[in-house]
């Protein structure tokens, strides 16, 4: 079956260039003229996706070849057949993939694996020919999608200049140009931008930042540039059903807040409900769980009010000794050690944990089971990946790391027949067998917690 899904993608010629202003200035207009609009971000990037949420009002989905699966990552965009449009961010620059050295999984690589248009942001500051010359090396490089471009960070005088330079020289159309506006600037911290729930007055920035693209952007020609996308045909592989009637507990809150959406929808789809709880706020667990999934986020940012919550943590040390079966990624895995930033956690997985200085692993890896426990059996795999700058004294070692198209290797996770925690985080739609078998053993817990 197949159906129409106007879509563009929103590349950059690197980081920093204003792929998310962009992309948001563009959600937030589209959203304000009615338009049924959908998002999506390249690659495993959490917080991104939070701001493009709260513009549409539902959540914002990724697309990652390396995490999902080179035929799935199609299948997935598929699922927004029948909005007026989807927009789609890119990740890093253009071309930039696995490793550095590989466009594979880069924003041209999904373009090209979703046949979407690509308007590529680049900003024209300190250059004049020279931009058309960059621009040369785009369309160039490999085979793409590439059909037009965005002006970011000019003045509404130069916009002209900048066009004929772009347009006389390398045949792209220009679909406008944004202006540098301080007002609409949003704050970074260690992990990238701080999350979208925590600026007050995000509504009026981005109401801002889509009159600048009504002032500034060809909307109408953008439009119809997405609407010529071709039709998606793919469709998601079914999934076993073996969660029927289980109860599983997500962490989610200001701490906890890194998921990714068609992940818990694989569990869903199992079967499975999931109830939503805050290890910040809540005295309690949910009651009659089968299961815990303890997500990334920001525990380190909230962490004496996480110690100060003693029943929920005495809660969490109870069930998951008691054998509840739990997945524990990086921030979630930090709330079950002992101490973090020095102060009191659950303590399941022993150890310490402090923040540092910079980035102790950043990328994808291949996460190899050195023995039999919860999502794998000895010598299976998973695809993941880390971006952490906490540094724990007792990280695991029952899995071993690998990443791709390079060397290097480390051992990584506790893992146990009712356990998995660790740094790494892994995304169910391309790593269904452990979410089978992990609901197979949330079914045997709930079967003995009966008797």
């Amino acid at each position: 079956m197949s159906a129409r899904a106007p879509r563009l993608v929103i590349g950059g010629t690197g980081s920093g260039c204003g792929k998310t202003t962009i992309t948001c200035a563009l959600l937030q207009a589209f959203v304000e003229q009615g338009l049924d609009t959908a998002a999506f971000k390249c690659g495993p990037d959490y917080i991104d996706p939070m701001f493009h949420s709260r513009i549409i009002g539902t959540r914002s989905r990724n697309l990652d070849a390396f995490l999902c699966g080179r035929e799935q990552v199609p299948a997935l965009l598929q699922r927004s057949a029948g909005r007026d449009i989807s927009v789609i961010e890119g990740v890093m620059g253009y071309y930039d993939g696995l490793a550095g050295t590989s466009s594979e999984n880069s924003t041209a690589d999904i373009a090209r694996l979703t046949q979407s248009p690509t308007v590529l942001v680049v900003s024209a500051k300190g250059m004049s020919l020279t931009l058309a010359a960059l621009l040369r090396g785009f369309l160039q490089f490999e085979q793409n999608t590439i059909r037009g471009v965005i002006l970011n960070g000019i003045s509404p005088r130069m916009t002209d200049y900048y066009a004929g330079i772009v347009e006389q020289n390398t045949g792209l159309p220009v679909f406008g140009a944004m202006p540098t506006d301080a007002a609409c600037a949003v704050e970074s911290r260690h992990l990238g931008l701080v999350t979208a729930g925590e600026i007050q007055n995000l509504k009026q920035k981005m109401q801002a930042l889509a009159q600048h693209a009504r002032d500034g952007l060809q909307l109408d020609a953008l439009l119809a540039l997405a609407r010529t996308a071709p039709e998606l045909q793919e469709q998601l592989p079914p999934v076993p059903i073996c969660g029927t009637g289980l109860r599983i507990g997500v962490a989610r809150d200001e701490a906890f807040c890194f998921d990714y959406a068609d992940s818990l929808d694989v569990l869903t789809r199992m079967g499975a409900q999931l109830v939503p709880f805050s290890p910040l706020h809540d005295a309690h667990l949910p009651d009659n769980l089968d299961g815990l999934y303890l997500c990334g986020g920001y525990p380190e940012l909230y962490a004496q009010q996480l110690g100060d919550n003693r029943t929920m943590l005495a809660q969490l040390r109870a069930a998951i000794a008691g054998g509840m079966p739990t997945i524990a990624e990086c921030g979630g895995f930090l709330l079950l050690h002992k101490m973090l930033t020095g102060v009191p956690m659950a303590d399941i997985c022993g150890g310490t944990a402090q923040m540092g200085s910079r980035l102790k692993q950043f990328g994808y890896i291949t996460l190899t089971a050195n023995s039999d426990s919860l999502l794998c059996r000895q010598g299976e795999t998973l695809t993941a990946h880390e971006f952490h700058y906490a540094q724990s004294t007792q990280p695991g070692a029952d899995f071993s790391a690998q990443k791709p198209l390079r060397t290097r290797g480390w051992q990584c996770v506790h893992a146990s027949d009712t356990l998995h925690a660790g740094y790494p985080h892994i995304h169910f739609a391309g790593n269904v067998p452990a979410a089978q078998r992990f609901l197979h053993r949330c079914q045997t817990y709930h079967q003995e917690a009966k008797r």
